[in-house]
């Protein structure tokens, strides 16, 4: 029994880390997020990155690049694809938008962006690492999305018309009968 706890302990031992030592690079860590909740051609598309630094360095030369948007799908409204920051400090983090349009319709792959980076002044190595990449996404035709979500008020309009002479002619009767019994009142006090 002794043996198996001696050997648990120094099992979980193993993975504890030590206080006393301190990690000597920088880890980046990267999310990549489409904002939008509907995605529809020819409106703006928000994509957002998020970058942090879990490390206890600096990272240095900080490389975003994301070539997932082909110019045949993709028109860049606001921002950029390919962003490098000189440095990213300790326990921080930045984040980055870009508006893109889409010009087409159909179902799209969001794929994962490439994320490299310096982790010294001194270091001739970059390290290379990915974004989170959300998946796919069907981006919906202009005129479809503005048949479901539009105010329709053409057709409220049209209705109104419509139901104008069946609810306006017995209201029409009903107060010129009430108007000729109402005088019928007045004269006899």
């Amino acid at each position: 029994m002794k043996l198996w706890i001696t050997a648990l302990i120094l099992t979980f031992g193993c993975f504890i880390p030590s206080f006393g030592e301190e990690e000597t690079d920088a880890r980046l860590l990267a999310s990549k997020n489409v904002l939008n909740q509907y995605l529809v051609e020819g409106k703006d598309l928000t994509v957002e990155y998020k970058i942090f630094n879990v490390g206890s360095r600096v990272a240095f030369n900080v490389l975003l690049n994301d070539n997932s948007f082909p110019e045949s799908s993709f028109s860049i409204v606001s921002g950029n694809l390919k962003v490098e920051w000189e440095r990213i400090a300790p326990n921080s983090n930045v984040t980055h938008a870009v508006i893109l349009k889409p010009l087409k319709s159909g179902y799209f792959n969001f794929t994962s962006a490439e994320l490299s980076y310096h982790t010294s002044e001194e270091s001739r190595e970059r390290t290379l690492g990915y974004t989170s990449f959300p998946g796919e996404g069907g981006i919906v035709p202009q005129r479809e999305f503005d048949r479901r979500f539009s105010p329709h008020v053409l057709d409220w309009l049209v209705f109104a018309f419509m139901t104008l002479p069946s609810l306006g002619i017995p209201f029409l009767l009903w107060y010129s009968s009430k108007s000729k019994y109402d005088q019928s009142k007045v004269k006899k006090n």
